[in-house]
């Protein structure tokens, strides 16, 4: 198998960066040291689609984007450079936000259970679904709502019209008024707030239907065109999003896995929970990268800051986000999910539940088990190998609070040993139940240190010691030494130099508490939780000159709603508290000026290198680290980026290539603009130039000796079968390092000559700290040997 020495994720778009526009940059990307370029989802998608992932027409490329032609004209220009291409691609669900534009949805609609698509969906046929066996659609405002529709019949083939939404008229049920043609149809149209949807979703998303890739004729129809890449040799990998979501994922990836041979590359958006291990089982290569994010952002994280974070937390909000907090806010907001957007999920699992125990109790009764159930559940889902035994250890621990639901449990648990539907549902519902409850509220809700709410985090856990993050390390080095690493995403909350420079706040946390202190007192925010959590991202954010133009106010007030609503405290998606919303509005206008905003500029002014110090050390131990590193489109320069859809702007590659003729002048500062894109092209390109170094190879602790040792953080990597022959040493925790410096702190290194590929210094035998990180706060040494060369 080849594997990628390295990935750069590209967003593609139909309205602004084609595939024609990818193909333009290969030089660029080689020139930096790229190996593969990794394409957002390129099947076709709804109209307008900014990111790829409600695919309408897995049957071919996306003419937006370029049609086939364009992927194989790209394909050929990355293969005339020796570079390869990996492809995301969309298994769980499809766009029907607009019926018209997905051809099976379509067909589905109009001739129900007849259409020869109807097994392709996940939908709720059962007479008892609420809708008397139709598939029940949420796009009414109001039940009433029903009277407003009408038939239009403007083109080829009358059509059920709803202000702008388009359904399909079975034949021979156009005639009578537009309620009756209505009530004829195989669909039903409800309310958006009824609580009843007639089929899985992508989450809680009305707009995503679930496919079931569990019938092999579904996978097959889906992955035609996926399928015609292997034949024609067109990719190298594939990026599989949000398998949890499958019924069967081990089995889907098998299937995948055959499809695609064993010489491709496959890695998996697979979420896990702080120490959860990845199935061994499973034909891939590793996920995408989250654990590694956690482990290598969590080690520049001082836990000495805990405590004083908590108490500001607890004083502004009421709550320290401390363990404790975080763990019971976890339960209650999962529980909410799954009695509120999850909903229509929850019931069609009690109805199996019911059928398939046959107990004789209440759905309410089972409802209540299954509630309390997911919202205890660790995982995303529990049915891989690494975690049989989950579910009785989360029944006893529930049952110990609540032994009322005996009865209710011992429903699920005869349900679930059947292995029926209860047991697939059981276990969707889980992952979406966490997914929702955590990442996309309890994140925006706690406040003690936001940079460390990413997904697949834990915050709960203050920071990432040296020995843990060696042995984290070293394990992937072992057990997936190809799977993919990653600091940046299309779907991360912050940026990578967002999060590296709000985690500086752990090492002067009673400043931050001061500063927050004072701004509250001038300026202060309509509510504590909300403020402290924007205090955070406005500090993250801040230009260190202070000048905050139209384009980041905007950015900031597009990003303040969403994390509004997402936390769901004052404001929400399904009820916007518009005063609310107007009051934090008008706060963030008057904290972007006058005297508060001078401050913050002070601020960040002072501590804004330490900031880039860990945004440099992250990414090099990120690139050189064990497994495939990935940069996300233009991290290789300072990123500001926020949540999506603010990290899909447009990179700005003019820029980009320039620095490439001027990157043989050596950084002077950390600060300097050219000192992130010189470590990311000097790691990439020696990943490239000695690959049995990284992948496969070996990696081993590098210790500092001396009065500041703990303040830096290193490896050696080396082929399996020689000598190590590069280290990568960072600096961690400058802020607290400035006032004592690095003191008679020392490096110990091996025999021979060793060459900084970031400053060209050498050093043999030993390299005191003081000289290392003159320049920069991150050291990327290379044994010289006879006949190093680049390509």
């Amino acid at each position: 198998m080849t594997i990628p020495s390295s990935t750069y994720r590209l967003q593609l778009r139909g309205d602004g960066f084609t595939l024609e526009d990818a193909r333009g940059i290969v030089d660029y990307l080689d020139d930096l040291g790229v190996s593969h370029a990794y394409l957002s989802p390129v099947l076709s998608a709804t109209k307008g689609s900014t990111h790829g992932y409600d695919v309408v027409d897995p049957t071919i490329v996306s003419p937006d984007l370029g049609g086939r032609a364009a992927l194989e004209a790209l394909t050929a220009e990355l293969r005339s450079r020796g570079m390869g291409v990996v492809i995301d691609i969309v298994p769980n669900h499809v766009g029907v936000e607009d019926p018209r534009q997905n051809a099976w949805w379509w067909d589905v609609l109009r001739n129900g259970r007849a259409s020869q698509y109807a097994g392709f969906f996940d939908i709720d046929w059962a007479d008892d679904n609420g809708v008397d066996g139709k598939i029940a659609l949420p796009i009414l405002g109001s039940d009433s709502d029903v009277d407003e529709l009408t038939i239009d019949r403007t083109g080829d083939a009358p059509l059920l019209a709803y202000y702008d939404h388009r359904f399909p008229i079975a034949d021979g049920t156009d005639d009578g008024n537009a309620t009756t043609i209505h009530d004829r149809q195989a669909y039903r149209l409800v309310s958006w707030r009824a609580g009843l949807v007639g089929y899985r979703r992508f989450f809680s998303v009305n707009g995503l239907a679930g496919l079931r890739q569990e019938d092999y004729d579904v996978f097959t129809e889906s992955h035609k065109e996926i399928a015609s890449w292997m034949t024609d040799d067109l990719v190298d990998g594939l990026r599989v999003d949000h398998p949890d979501g499958l019924a069967d994922p081990a089995g889907y990836l098998t299937e995948l896995r055959e499809l695609m041979g064993e010489d491709r590359w496959l890695v998996i958006e697979k979420i896990l929970a702080r120490g959860e291990p990845l199935d061994t089982s499973l034909p891939v290569d590793g996920t995408t990268g989250y654990d590694a994010l956690a482990d290598v952002g969590g080690v520049f994280v001082d836990p000495a800051g805990a405590a004083a974070l908590g108490e500001l937390s607890q004083s502004r909000t009421g709550s320290a986000s401390d363990p404790e907090w975080l763990h019971a806010t976890e339960r209650e907001l999962k529980a909410a999910v799954a009695q509120g957007d999850l909903a229509p999920e929850v019931r069609r699992l009690t109805r199996a539940i019911l059928r398939e125990s046959q107990a004789d109790i209440s759905a309410e009764t089972v409802t209540d088990a299954v509630v309390a159930l997911v919202a205890h559940m660790p995982y995303y889902r529990s049915d891989y190998a690494p975690l049989a035994g989950t579910i009785p250890r989360v029944i006893g621990t529930v049952l110990q609070n609540r032994p009322d639901l005996e009865a209710g449990l011992d429903a699920v648990a005869t349900a679930l040993v059947a292995n029926g539907e209860s047991a697939v549902r059981f276990e969707q519902v889980c992952g979406a139940v966490t997914a929702k409850g955590v990442e996309d509220c309890l994140f925006y809700r706690a406040t003690r240190l936001i940079s460390l709410q990413e997904v697949g985090g834990d915050p709960a856990i203050f920071g990432v010691a040296p020995a843990q993050f060696h042995l984290a390390n070293a394990d992937r080095a072992d057990r997936w030494p190809a799977a993919m690493t990653t600091l940046s995403t299309h779907d991360t909350k912050r940026g990578e130099d967002v999060r590296a420079r709000i985690g500086v706040l752990s090492q002067i946390p009673e400043l931050w508490a001061r500063c927050v202190a004072d701004w509250e007192e001038m300026v202060p925010s309509p509510d504590g939780a909300t403020g402290l959590f924007l205090w955070q991202n406005l500090f993250g954010v801040w230009p260190v000159d202070g000048a905050i133009d139209d384009s980041l106010r905007e950015r900031i007030h597009a990003y303040a709603e969403k994390a509004m609503r997402e936390a769901n405290l004052r404001t929400g998606w399904n009820d916007v508290d518009e005063t609310f919303e107007s009051s934090v509005h008008e706060w963030l206008d008057s904290v972007m000026q006058g005297s508060v905003a001078d401050s913050m500029t002070m601020l960040v002014a002072r501590v804004d290198v330490h900031g880039r110090s860990d945004a440099l050390g992250q990414k090099l131990l990120q690139l050189v680290g064990p497994g495939v590193p990935d940069v996300y489109q233009g991290t290789e320069l300072w990123d500001d980026s926020l949540v999506d859809p603010d990290n899909r702007r447009p990179v700005d590659y003019r820029i980009r290539r320039e620095l490439l003729s001027g990157n043989d002048v050596p950084p002077s500062a950390t600060t300097d603009a050219a000192s992130k894109f010189r470590v990311v092209r000097a790691a990439l390109r020696l990943r490239r130039e000695r690959p049995a170094s990284f992948v496969g190879g070996t990696y081993a602790p590098v210790y500092a000796t001396g009065s500041a040792s703990a303040h830096v953080v290193g490896f050696s990597r080396g082929p399996q079968q020689g000598e190590p022959d590069v280290m990568a040493l960072a600096t961690r925790h400058s802020s607290t390092l400035q006032n004592e410096g690095w003191g008679d702190t020392t490096v110990v290194l091996p025999q021979g000559q060793w060459r900084d590929r970031l400053t060209d210094t050498v050093y043999t035998a030993q390299a005191s700290a003081t000289e290392l990180f003159a320049a920069l706060p991150v050291a990327l040494l290379v044994r010289e040997n006879v006949g190093d060369t680049d390509r």
